[in-house]
């Protein structure tokens, strides 16, 4: 039961806000052991290539891109003898199934090389990832318990980008953005790996943009700023325009002026806004399968298994989950962590991609 006397509200993506004292509600966190499982990360390791990088990257971490390029040299080798071996034997049913158990094995130990580089970054700036959580009993650790981590999440980001995971932040707190660092929130654990996932997307999306903003930006071949109307309605459903996220600058058919500071074509914000529609779609929409997996994955090992997924669309669909409590700040973090994670999805999705071919065309 809980104790005091709540003051609620609901923020605009829909969690109840209450004003408990933080030291009546925690947010724990498992500390699983046994194979597979690591303390830098929540997900569980399955292919051999992924235990080796495990084992690299918690005793010598600086050997980890030499070994993933090793380690997609194999992978390459593999597949190639695959293709050689079908052009020689004659295809039955058994044959194909063996090969599309192969193809997943391969998709799988694909999966795990990318997600141990994004372990790796965020060792490489000093960051600590959140565990497994649970709302329940269990070996646990309390999340409040992780450093404080705001300002190195901050600056993996350049200066724009964070001005729009600002505003992110301020979208999802609502109202209660201005109240205490140790407000809980009052949410289900279905829900908050769903903020979670979309938060993930978000970042992934906000990294592919900037990249091509500082470009034009550094080569000064930015567009320029006239009057236009900002239309998203034949953009297909996405949790970004869901939770009206920054990346919608001003309402449908509005139109920006001149005269305002935020429509300098020197931001982000602003350059965001001239994007057509169907650009802004190619940059919102996840490249690859195995990164859909992964955004999967990621949410799954830290809130459990509520049958959260990314649909083909975008969105995120999923059945109801357990209610628990968690601060403002570790809100904060795991919204950032969440944003880090994708920012760091599309740099090892581009990586890999350029030693190994697996990106959707």
């Amino acid at each position: 039961m809980y104790h005091g006397f709540p003051c609620s509200m609901r923020s605009k993506v829909g969690f109840q806000i209450d004003s408990y004292r933080t030291r009546t509600f925690k947010i724990k966190a498992k500390t699983e052991s046994g194979d597979g499982y690591t303390r830098l990360a929540p997900l569980r390791f399955e292919s051999p290539s992924g235990q080796l990088l495990v084992q690299i990257l918690q005793s010598h971490p600086h050997l980890l891109p030499a070994t993933v390029d090793q380690q997609l040299e194999n992978l390459q080798s593999e597949k190639d003898a695959q293709k050689e071996e079908v052009s020689k034997v004659p295809q039955d049913l058994l044959y194909q199934r063996i090969a599309e158990v192969k193809e997943k094995e391969r998709q799988n130990t694909l999966e795990e090389i990318i997600y141990c580089w994004i372990i790796y970054k965020f060792m490489d700036n000093d960051i600590s990832m959140t565990p497994a959580l649970t709302p329940g009993a269990g070996p646990v650790r309390d999340i409040s318990s992780l450093p404080n981590q705001e300002d190195k999440l901050q600056n993996i980001h350049s200066p724009d980008a964070f001005e729009m995971i600002q505003n992110h932040l301020n979208l999802i707190m609502g109202e209660k953005i201005a109240a205490p660092p140790d407000t809980v929130v009052e949410i289900s654990n279905l829900n908050l790996g769903k903020l979670y996932a979309a938060s993930i997307m978000y970042g992934y999306f906000l990294k592919r943009v900037d990249e091509r903003f500082q470009l034009e930006k550094t080569m000064k071949t930015l567009p320029p700023n006239p009057k236009q109307q900002i239309v998203f309605e034949n953009l297909k459903p996405n949790p970004f325009w869901d939770m009206e996220s920054l990346v919608q600058i001003t309402p449908d058919g509005e139109e920006i002026s001149l005269d305002d500071k935020e429509s300098n074509p020197n931001k982000l914000r602003s350059y965001v806004s001239q994007l057509d529609a169907d650009t802004l779609q190619r940059y919102a929409t996840i490249r690859s399968n195995e990164a859909v997996s992964l955004i999967e994955k990621q949410t799954q090992s830290l809130f459990g298994r509520p049958d959260i997924k990314v649909l083909d669309d975008g969105s995120v669909n999923a059945k109801d989950g357990k209610t628990i409590t968690i601060t403002f700040i570790e809100l904060n973090h795991l919204v950032l962590e969440a944003v880090a994670f994708g920012s760091f999805l599309w740099e090892a999705e581009s990586y890999v991609e350029s030693k190994y071919h697996f990106v959707n065309s």
